[in-house]
């Protein structure tokens, strides 16, 4: 199914849930592709639908894309959400390029945790929060990233 079909499919099914239930419903569409011009399209589309979130895969997409998106995306009322194998260790990048305005999807890395699902989760807390409190104190947190997040691990 082409994406423009796919994303008029679940604005539909949205609409429809909305007004069935009364609750809010969204869906993400997934707008990394090769260029950052067809990842513009892929934001703008769901915007105009009424359906401004669109998922974004970190690792796949690569820093300049991820930049590029971000800022259009903060620039058009349109929230990005950053997934894809995302750990501790990206946290850094996450908060630097995101700043305060996005959603992490932190499935697979946090899964994927030596120890288990829990002691992920709870390392991927620990270093948001140690990142985003770095940010908000003007640190360079994408290059003390490793120094913050071992010191806010103790």
């Amino acid at each position: 199914m082409h994406w423009r079909n796919h994303l008029l499919f679940c604005a539909q099914a949205i609409y429809k849930a909305r007004a069935e239930t009364g609750e809010i419903k969204e869906h993400y569409l997934n707008a990394t592709v090769g260029t950052c011009e067809e990842m513009i399209k892929r934001t703008v589309f769901p915007r105009d639908l009424g359906v401004p979130i669109i998922m974004h895969d970190y690792l796949i997409g690569g820093f300049n894309a991820n930049t590029s998106l971000t800022f259009y995306c903060q620039d058009n009322g349109v929230l990005p959400v950053a997934s894809g194998g995302i750990h501790v260790r990206h946290m850094p990048a996450l908060t630097k390029i995101f700043e305060g305005d996005s959603v992490l999807q932190l499935s697979g890395g946090t899964l994927g945790h030596p120890w288990g699902n829990a002691p992920g989760a709870v390392a991927n807390r620990v270093a948001l929060e140690a990142c985003v409190q770095a940010c908000n104190e003007g640190r360079d947190h994408a290059r003390e990233g490793a120094t913050i997040i071992r010191n806010a691990s103790k």
